[in-house]
């Protein structure tokens, strides 16, 4: 915890997007803490994500995306390391 993991992640797919990428940015459904539709660090920068509840609906996203960013993967279940 308060690490930077966040930060860092958000600092990378802002470059992405800049780079014209596309990008998809996931966190679980179960991460209440801030902004329903953001992914946001302790500092409050943030960046617009999609809400999601399992790794298939991740899985739907991937053959469109350059860039695919997960915040608090550990809350998935474990077919998201395959």
């Amino acid at each position: 915890m308060f690490s930077g993991k966040t930060e860092e992640l958000i600092r990378r797919l802002i470059r992405a997007q800049i780079a014209k990428q596309n990008v998809a940015i996931f966190k679980p459904s179960s991460d209440n803490r801030y902004e329903e539709d953001y992914i946001v660090s302790h500092n409050q920068r943030k960046i617009k994500s999609i809400q999601v509840k399992n790794t298939d609906t991740i899985m739907n996203y991937c053959d469109k995306a350059d860039v695919i960013g997960i915040d608090e993967a550990q809350f998935f279940d474990v077919s998201i390391v395959d």
